[in-house]
């Protein structure tokens, strides 16, 4: 899948996968992160999410990544904050107060670039990107956000009702990419709302991970 993929969608409007509230399971099960008060939250392709607000309101600082500059300027816009925009190698870094985002690929980001963060929250990045792409992209978060623990929601769905994105991720998936580093534990699952995409019958499922050695501690 590539980046004029994303453009397309937000020129056009169809971005089915903004949701119009806060996610559910972030709200139910952010607090498992046990983050201390303020603390920095990394959102990889974040979007212009409604998520963002909710962190915010609970005090915490967010780091976001999104390939579309469009939605990082909607973001803003509609969070009443007017940011200052530097270029950072291939990446532009927009900021103001709690909130920085870095527009562009974010294999580009790197862990000096990106900065400390005490956890990530991936509610659209993972399941945006097709299976080849998927072990590239995860081995990226760990070695960016060095093994930060992680609140991952996903769908599973049959895949051959609906091609994606959003892609069905499965536990066993879950496990293939994350196990070697972090204890999986799996929160809730929730049907969603009339199928996905109105399409086929879909669940939304909440992961907490948390790096193993900080588990044996």
């Amino acid at each position: 899948m590539n980046p004029e993929f994303w453009q397309e969608k937000w020129q056009k409007r169809e971005i089915a996968f903004h949701q119009a509230a806060a996610n559910p399971l972030l709200i139910s099960w952010f607090n498992q992160l046990a983050l201390a008060p303020g603390a920095t939250v990394f959102l990889p392709l974040c979007g212009k999410s409604l998520d963002i607000h909710w962190l915010l309101e609970q005090g915490y600082s967010v780091v976001g990544a999104e390939l579309s500059e469009m939605a990082v300027q909607e973001l803003f816009a509609e969070l009443g904050l007017t940011p200052g925009v530097s270029s950072t190698g291939n990446l532009l870094h927009y900021r103001a107060e709690q909130l920085q985002v870095f527009v562009g690929d974010i294999f580009q980001l790197s862990q000096n670039t990106l900065g400390p963060v005490a956890a990530i929250y991936d509610r659209a990045a993972l399941v945006a990107l097709p299976d080849a792409m998927r072990q590239h992209y995860a081995r990226h978060l760990i070695s960016i956000s060095q093994a930060a623990p992680q609140l991952v929601i996903c769908f599973e769905y049959d895949q051959t009702q609906l091609p994606g994105p959003p892609f069905s991720v499965d536990s066993a998936e879950m496990h293939k990419l994350y196990s070697k580093v972090y204890s999986l534990n799996c929160l809730e699952k929730l049907d969603v709302p009339g199928g996905l995409k109105r399409k086929c019958q879909a669940t939304e499922i909440g992961w907490l991970l948390r790096p193993i050695e900080s588990d044996q501690n």
